[in-house]
Parts: C-alpha cells; structure tokens; sequence
C-alpha cells in the first residue's frame, strides 16, 4: 500500500489555503480524476511501476525466442514439442488472463498487483535450471499465469490513474503499453547480445539459461517498487461503496484534500461482488460491438506480432538465411529502432488522432510490407536481404504506433470500471489463444511452406483492415463510467 507523502512535500502538492475537495459519490471522484484536476508523484509513479509489469511481461514472452534452437537441440525436441515451449507461456497467460481480468474487478487492482509478481521471480529461475524438457514447459505455462493476470491490472491502473482526455491521458497511457513493451523487447536481445560476447564458445548452449533467468531481476525491482508506491484504483475503490478509502487514496497518491462531504454517506451500499457471470455482460447492450470488435483487431495484432516480431529470429536466421550475429544485431535493431520509435509516436499521437486512424493506417502498412516479403521470397545478395529486413523493419514501425499501441485502448477504454477487468481479461484470453496457436503452429509452417508463410502471415493485417472498416469505432476520449451511469439511471 502506498504511503502518505510527509507533511512537508504534501505542503507543497496541496496549500493550507487550497479549499478541500469533497466528493459525495462515486461519478464525483471519477470525474475529478478524469478532469485532469488530481495529479501527484505518487499517481505518476503508479503509471511508471504498471508499465513496469507490462515490460515484464514482454522480457519473459521474447527471452526464449533466441534460444529455441538451442533448447531444441539440447533437450532433442522435435518441431510440435518446439511449438509446445514456446507455446506453453500463452497457455498459462489465457487462463492467467480469465482470471486476473475478473479478480480485478472483484477483490480490487492493488492485491492483484502484488501478488503476481512471485510468478516472475521463481519462475524465471526455474525455466534458467530446467534439467528436462517437462520442468521447462511447466515452469513457462505458471510464468503465463502471472503475465495473463498482470495485463488487465496493468491496463486497468493506466485507464483509471489517468485524465480523460489530453497529454497524459487515458489514451496516450494505455498506448505507453506498447514502447514499454518494445524496450523490453530491445533490452531482452540487448542482454542476448552481451552473453553472446561475454560467454566461451563452449557454453553458447546456456546463453538462453541466462536470459531467461535475468528476468528475475527487473522483476524483484518492480516488486519493491510496488511496495512502496502502489494504492488501489481510487475509481475501483469509490465504485465499491467506500468513499472514504477513495479520498484517501486521492490524498495519498495525487496530493489533493480530498474529504467526503458531509451530506454524503460514508459507506455507501456496496454493489455485489461480480462473478464468472460477469463475462456475459460483455455481450450486452451496446458493449456487444465493441467487445467483438476489439477482440477481431486484438486477433489481427497478436497474430502479425507473434508471427513476425517474436518469429524474427525464425524469419532472419531461417527464411533470410543469416548467421547468429546478424540475427541477433537485426531483431535488436529492428525492436529498438523500428517498433519502440513507432510506440512512442502512438503515444505522441493518440491524444491527438486517436486510436481508429493509427490502427488503420498501421494494418494498411503491415499488408504492404507483408506483400513484398511475399514476392521477395528467399532473399539472395545483399540488396535483396536489406530490403527484405526493411519491409520487417516498415511491419514493426506500424506494429508499434498502430495495431500494437492501441488494442489495449479498444479492450479497455469503452468499458466502465466495474467491468474494466473482465472486459481486458475476456480480450487477452482470446488473444492468447491466438498466440498460442500461432507460437505452436508458426516453427512449423514455416519449416514446412518456407517462404511461403508470408502469405499466411497476411491474413492478420487483412483482418484487423476488415475489422475497423465495418465499425468506425473511437474509444480515446470516450467516458464509459459516465456512459454506463446514464444506462443504470433510473
């Protein structure tokens, strides 16, 4: 639980003189959230430390990505027990996500928070020991558990530690989840790169043991971090009757006087606690479209991600035919340079232009570089090779501002806080059964169609293309807490 700032330094976010701010019910504290009107440290730090669990999430998804050729040959896997490695973590994180997406709504986003991380720390050091085949499967598919329940908090404190509209706001901070992302993408190959140099020739074999296993350390600094400044959602909190928790939460974590005002009830009767049934309600009422809806371009995104960004090591070493350094040199490059600029122009622009625009200008450019890795082919002479890496390169740099940056805006931001985590959770199940099925089937179609692969590949841009034309749907600016008000009024 976050601590209060010391007298002094709340001295400085909030004046003596300043009036209190008193809130008398829950659409009170989310409009002042919303407003822009509380900010604080401890409410920026929470956003920093939530990206921090979505860079977790990337580091231990893209560490094996590297070293499958070498567990492949150390443990003598054929190409289905290859598929099922690297496919086991999106097992975990599907049922990871049905979870978490609904304890979230239920017991709250902070002890959810806290908790997961465990998942990281051991299971990181188990997969880097793995003596056998089975130990490393299992101990992926419990890592998928903690990063299928640490998305829907993650996502969740972005949305509701955010303003509504503007720089900064809830747009702009669900997209950071993409550069997030990406850095940790980039530091991942970034660590592979260093091992490659630093470790004998001899014991290449354990480069994958090691990274793997330094996932443990990032992710002990975001748990003491957590420690230290993490508070529940003061939205979740005020949602669940308890305005007082909320006002203290405003006081701790953004530094205003926020005080429940006298005429209003302390406790408010509290709404029932949501079940697995919760999920229904994301069919419902005007929810049905933009649930289906979110879940087509998740679809589209995670598809093109898995087969061509985390494959880019498949693609580079395998389809362009490169050795280890160039491998490796190429995926960090491509994820630094390409797909991080992209995110971090997402979040530039999506106060500004919205999420609708970027995402269809990024599948637009993903099906074009797609097409011409198609007709490229096997590449041979250096030319060829440089533009077939450049159409990989022009796919990430779309995958990062458009399609990449801005699902989680369409899984979480036309929801209201009382269904915020089911309705990511519900998403990330069904994106991770999209994951998995391509992390399984991806090594071997393309050992089997070569080349040819790409072909497939671009059915995922076609798809979210299709998917945003039907609807022109914006979610970034939208206030679903005030929309599902005017639905329950009386």
């Amino acid at each position: 639980m976050s601590s209060t700032p010391p007298p002094p330094a709340l001295s400085v976010a909030a004046p003596a003189a300043a009036p209190s701010v008193a809130i008398r019910s829950a659409a009170d504290v989310s409009d002042l959230v919303n407003s822009g009107t509380a900010r604080g440290r401890h409410a920026k730090m929470i956003v920093v430390i939530a990206l921090g669990g979505i860079f977790l999430d990337a580091y231990d998804l893209s560490s094996l990505a590297y070293g499958l050729p070498d567990i492949t040959r150390q443990f003598g896997l054929g190409s289905a027990m290859a598929g099922t490695v690297t496919a086991s973590i999106s097992v975990g994180s599907l049922l990871g996500a049905l979870l978490g997406g609904w304890l979230v709504d239920r017991i709250g986003r902070y002890r959810v928070f806290m908790a997961n991380m465990l998942f990281f720390v051991v299971t990181a050091l188990v997969c880097s020991v793995a003596q056998d085949v089975w130990t490393l499967i299992a101990a992926r598919f419990v890592m998928g558990i903690g990063v299928g329940m640490d998305i829907p908090v993650a996502i969740a404190f972005l949305a509701e530690f955010s303003r509504l509209r503007g720089k900064g706001g809830k747009g702009s901070r669900t997209a950071a989840w993409s550069p997030a992302w990406y850095t940790a993408t980039s530091g991942c190959y970034l660590v592979i790169m260093f091992l490659y140099f630093v470790l004998p020739d001899a014991h290449l074999g354990w480069l994958w043991r090691f990274t793997v296993g330094f996932g443990a350390v990032p992710a002990l600094i975001v748990m003491l971090l957590r420690r230290r400044y993490m508070n529940e959602s003061p939205t979740w909190a005020a949602e669940q009757g308890d305005l007082e928790a909320a006002a203290r939460i405003l006081r701790e974590s953004y530094g205003v006087d926020a005080r429940v005002a006298d005429d209003a009830p302390a406790r408010t009767p509290r709404p029932p606690r949501p079940g697995l049934s919760a999920y229904g309600r994301l069919f419902t009422g005007p929810y049905r479209a933009r649930t289906v809806q979110s879940v087509a371009v998740g679809l589209a995104e995670t598809f093109g991600y898995n087969a061509v960004a985390f494959g880019l090591p498949i693609i580079i070493a395998t389809l362009m035919t490169q050795g280890p350094l160039t491998t490796i040199a190429s995926s960090f490059t491509l994820n630094l340079v390409f797909a991080l600029t992209g995110g971090l122009l997402g979040v530039r622009w999506a106060s500004t232009r919205g999420a609708w625009p970027m995402m269809t200008l990024g599948f637009a450019i993903q099906f074009v570089a797609v097409t011409v890795l198609a007709v490229i082919g096997e590449p041979s002479g250096t030319a060829v090779v440089t533009a077939g890496i450049l159409m990989l390169g022009a796919f990430m740099f779309a995958q990062g501002f458009g399609p990449g940056a801005h699902i989680m805006s369409y899984a979480s931001l036309g929801f209201p806080t009382s269904m915020r985590g089911v309705s990511i959770g519900f998403n990330q199940a069904v994106l991770r059964l999209g994951s998995t099925l391509t992390l399984f089937f991806f090594p071997i179609l393309s050992t089997g169609l070569g080349t040819h692969v790409y072909w497939v590949i671009l059915g995922a841009p076609a798809l979210g293309l299709v998917a945003l034309l039907v609807k022109r749907w914006e979610p970034v600016g939208f206030d679903a807490d005030a929309e599902e008000r005017t639905l329950t009024a009386p």
